[in-house]
């Protein structure tokens, strides 16, 4: 027999919280199992998918807070998975960019990645997965609009 849920357990905004709760943590233990972090993902697609970039627009396009960045890019440079290099029209600001290794890395993090999306899915089907990666796009996107734009006076 099934156990009775209480009504404010349907909530969707419960139902959001735990389910993220549970895909934190598996992505979590995911990326630590090859020796990575959530942040050195994201850095590292952003730069094979956009490309080299300063330490601050590589911020911005990750999302990651600069405080963040730095420590992050050290990281992955300590490993040789990013090349910092002067950039040749602002000798204060480095570029960087994506070594063959960071390049390497990058594939085992996807490789990670798509087996903790699995496992985080399995009681769904393709289609289903689709339709819940619409849907939460949907509210996302909505939700980052109304933050992004500024309501206007009066």
């Amino acid at each position: 027999m099934e156990n009775p849920r209480a009504s404010w357990e349907r909530l969707p905004s419960w139902l959001l919280t735990q389910t993220a709760g549970h895909a934190h943590r598996l992505v979590g233990e995911g990326f630590s199992a090859v020796g990575a972090r959530g942040y050195h993902y994201r850095l590292l697609a952003t730069l094979e998918e956009l490309g080299p970039a300063s330490q601050a627009a590589l911020g911005r396009r990750s999302g990651i807070h600069l405080s963040d960045m730095v420590a992050a890019i050290n990281e992955l440079a300590d490993r040789d998975l990013v090349e910092r290099a002067p950039d040749p029209a602002d000798r204060r600001r480095n570029i960087i960019s994506l070594t063959t290794a960071g390049k390497r890395q990058l594939r085992r993090l996807e490789k990670q990645l798509a087996e903790t999306q699995d496992e985080l899915l399995a009681p769904l089907s393709p289609k289903e997965r689709g339709h819940l990666t619409d849907l939460l796009s949907k509210l996302l996107d909505h939700h980052n609009h109304r933050t992004d734009t500024p309501e206007p006076p009066g």
